[in-house]
């Protein structure tokens, strides 16, 4: 196995369910244009409220992928 470089970009989803579903969300379209996901790090879990009503979750989080030369 040869060395390799990864690049780590910080995201956050957000989800009406959950935290967990917010970070699936982020990771998930992140897969969209990124390729080869390492690891996915939560550092921060927040709540939107409205009306002191929670309306969203939301999750940040410091993604790792393989980074490839052009």
């Amino acid at each position: 196995m040869g060395d390799s470089v990864y690049k780590i970009v910080d995201l956050v989803g957000s989800s009406t369910t959950s935290w967990e579903d917010a970070a699936k969300t982020a990771v998930e379209t992140a897969g969209n244009s990124l390729k080869d996901l390492r690891v996915a790090e939560v550092n921060k879990l927040d709540l939107k409220i409205e009306d002191g009503k929670v309306t969203q979750f939301r999750t940040n989080i410091r993604l790792s992928f393989k980074y490839q030369a052009d």
